[in-house]
C-alpha cells in the first residue's frame, strides 16, 4: 500500500539549497515538506563540510571579480549569433535560445543582485560571518567571507527556522520519480523509504535541489568518463549525491544545463578518512604516477583551477594516484601547513629511493624523474609561493610553469594523492526565477529547483560560489514555489 501525503511545497534535498528553499516558502505561508536520502545524523549532502567560503569581499559587498567569473564560465563555444539573442527582452528569447546550455544573463544578474540579501538573510537567522582567505599559499589577495562554524552552522540555522515554520522532514527517503497531471504541471514527487515502502508526496509545487551526481558511478563513468572510478567523493555528504534529481528532471523534459563532462575536485590525502583532506602544495615539488613518471604541469597557475587541473590528470592515471614529492626547501613557505588538511604526516624517507620504495613504485624511475627535472630547473631567484613566479623548467616534457626549484635537500617527502569529486558541473537549466525550464525553453509548471544540480558552470569552477549560489537561488526557489499554491504568477 502506497503512503501519502499532501502538502504546498515539496522540497527534494536537505542542503544548502533545499533547506533554503523549505525556510523561504514556510516564511510566505506556505505548508513544507523536505525529503532527504540520508539518515538525520548525516543530512545536508556536502554542506554539512565544508567551510563554506563565499566570493564576497565582506557581507555588503561582492569581490571585485564576481559578475566577471561567473560570466567567463557561462559557456563554452557557444554560437555568437545566439548569444547576441540575448540582448533583446527575455520575453523575445526564440526558444533554441532559451534552453541552450548557456547561462543566460538574467540569472547571473539575479545571482549578483540577492547574493548580499541572502548573507544578510541567513545573518538574521544568527548566522555570523567573518573575513577569510582561502585555505591555500597562492591568491591571498583574493577576499572571502565564511561562516562561523562553516556549512554545518548553516544548516542548523535554516533547519531550525524551517521546523519552527511547521516544515515537515522525512529521512531516509529518496525522490525517484515526479508525478504530473494532465496538463504536464508537476504535482508530487514519488519515492521510497526505508525497506522500499513506496510514498507519494503531492503538492502544488516541488523544487528539487537534491545536489550533484558525484556519489553516483553510474553517472559518473557515463558524464565523467574514463577513470572516473578513481574519484572518491570529498566528503561523506557527497556520497549522498546520486543525481536522481538531474535524472527525474530530465526524464520529463528538462532542457540540460552546464558541463556534464568536468567537475570541481582538489586532490586529498588517499590514506586518510577525514573529511576534505586535502593537499594542496603538490605545486612545489613534481607529481609522478605508479610507474614513477611525471605526467602534468604541476604549477600552471595560481588560480583555483590548478587544483581541478591536477586532478583531471591524476584521474585519467593508473588507479588513478599521483605521489606528491618535495623537500626539506618546504619550510621556506612558512605558511605551507595551512595548505595541508590530512590528518596523516607526509611519507618521510633521506633518500629519493628510500621514499619511492616506501610508496610502493620504482625507484630508479623515480631517482631519474627527479634528476630530470633538477636538471630542468632555472635559478631559484625570485621564488614567490603566493604567485604564479614564472619559474619554469627549460626543456622538460611536461614542463613545470611556476615554482621549480630543485628537490635536493633531504629529507624528502610525498603524499598519495586521489581526485575528490566536489561538484559535478552537469545539471538542468532554469531561469533566474527558479522555475525548470524544458528542451524547447518554457516553464515546467509546478517545478522549480536550485543548488548544485543546476548547472551552470562550464570548464572550470569559480572559487566560493557554490554554497552561495545554493542559499541565493534556494531562496528565490522557495519563494516561487510559494507562489504556485496561490497560483500566482511568478514575475519574470
Amino acid at each position: 500500500m502506497v503512503s501519502k501525503h499532501s502538502h504546498d511545497v515539496v522540497v527534494v534535498g536537505h542542503g544548502i539549497a533545499g533547506l533554503s528553499a523549505a525556510v523561504s516558502a514556510v516564511e510566505q505561508g506556505a505548508r513544507v515538506c523536505v525529503i532527504e536520502r540520508a539518515p538525520e545524523e548525516e543530512s545536508g549532502g556536502c554542506t554539512r563540510n565544508t567551510e563554506a567560503y563565499m566570493r564576497l569581499k565582506n557581507e555588503n559587498e561582492l569581490s571585485s571579480d564576481f559578475e566577471e567569473e561567473m560570466a567567463a564560465v557561462a559557456s563554452a563555444n557557444s554560437d555568437p549569433h545566439l548569444i547576441a539573442e540575448f540582448g533583446r527582452p527575455e520575453g523575445e528569447w526564440p526558444s533554441v535560445v532559451r534552453s541552450m546550455n548557456v547561462t543566460d544573463p538574467n540569472y547571473l544578474e539575479a545571482f549578483a543582485t540577492n547574493a548580499v540579501l541572502t548573507i544578510h538573510w541567513l545573518k538574521s537567522m544568527g548566522v555570523r560571518f567573518f573575513e577569510t582567505n582561502l585555505p591555500q599559499i597562492t591568491l591571498r589577495s583574493q577576499p572571502m567571507i565564511a561562516p562561523s562554524g562553516g556549512g554545518h552552522a548553516l544548516l542548523m540555522a535554516l533547519l531550525e527556522k524551517a521546523q519552527k515554520g511547521g516544515a515537515e522532514f522525512h529521512y531516509e527517503t529518496t525522490a525517484t520519480a515526479l508525478i504530473q497531471d494532465e496538463e504536464g504541471a508537476v504535482v508530487g514527487v514519488k519515492a521510497v523509504s526505508r525497506n522500499n515502502r513506496r510514498v507519494d508526496f503531492h503538492a502544488k509545487a516541488v523544487v528539487l535541489a537534491s545536489g550533484g551526481f558525484e556519489g553516483s558511478t553510474e553517472m559518473m563513468a557515463r558524464y565523467i568518463g574514463p577513470g572516473s572510478i578513481n574519484i572518491r567523493p570529498v566528503a561523506r555528504g557527497a556520497h549522498y549525491n546520486r543525481g536522481e534529481g538531474i535524472r527525474m528532471a530530465l526524464e520529463i523534459g528538462a532542457a540540460p544545463g552546464g558541463d556534464y563532462g568536468s567537475y570541481h575536485s582538489t586532490p586529498v590525502d588517499q590514506r586518510s578518512s577525514r573529511q576534505e583532506a586535502k593537499v594542496l602544495i603538490f605545486a612545489y615539488g613534481v607529481v609522478v604516477n605508479k610507474y614513477g613518471q611525471r605526467f602534468a604541469d604541476e604549477g600552471q597557475g595560481a588560480d583555483y583551477t590548478n587544483f581541478d587541473r591536477i586532478c583531471w590528470a591524476i584521474q585519467k592515471q593508473p588507479e588513478g594516484v599521483g605521489y606528491a614529492i618535495y623537500d626539506s626547501s618546504i619550510e621556506d613557505i612558512p605558511n605551507y601547513k595551512n595548505a595541508i588538511y590530512s590528518d596523516l604526516p607526509p611519507v618521510q624517507a633521506n633518500t629519493i629511493a628510500e621514499l619511492a620504495g616506501k610508496l610502493g613504485i620504482p625507484a630508479r624511475q623515480v631517482e631519474e624523474t627527479v634528476a630530470t627535472y633538477n636538471a630542468s630547473c632555472p635559478p631559484t631567484t625570485g621564488f614567490d609561493p603566493a604567485v604564479a613566479d614564472g619559474l619554469s623548467t627549460k626543456g622538460l616534457t611536461p614542463p613545470k610553469s611556476n615554482w621549480s626549484r630543485p628537490i635536493a635537500k633531504g629529507p624528502f617527502y610525498a603524499y598519495p594523492l586521489i581526485p575528490s569529486g566536489i561538484i559535478t558541473f552537469g545539471g538542468i537549466k532554469t531561469n533566474s526565477e527558479g522555475q525548470v525550464l524544458n528542451a524547447d525553453g518554457e516553464k515546467i509548471p509546478g517545478l522549480l529547483a536550485a543548488g548544485a544540480m543546476v548547472g551552470v558552470y562550464h570548464r572550470r569552477y569559480p572559487a566560493a560560489t557554490s554554497v552561495l549560489r545554493g542559499a541565493t537561488f534556494g531562496r528565490i526557489a522557495g519563494k516561487s514555489a510559494a507562489r504556485v499554491r496561490h497560483n500566482e504568477a511568478v514575475p519574470q
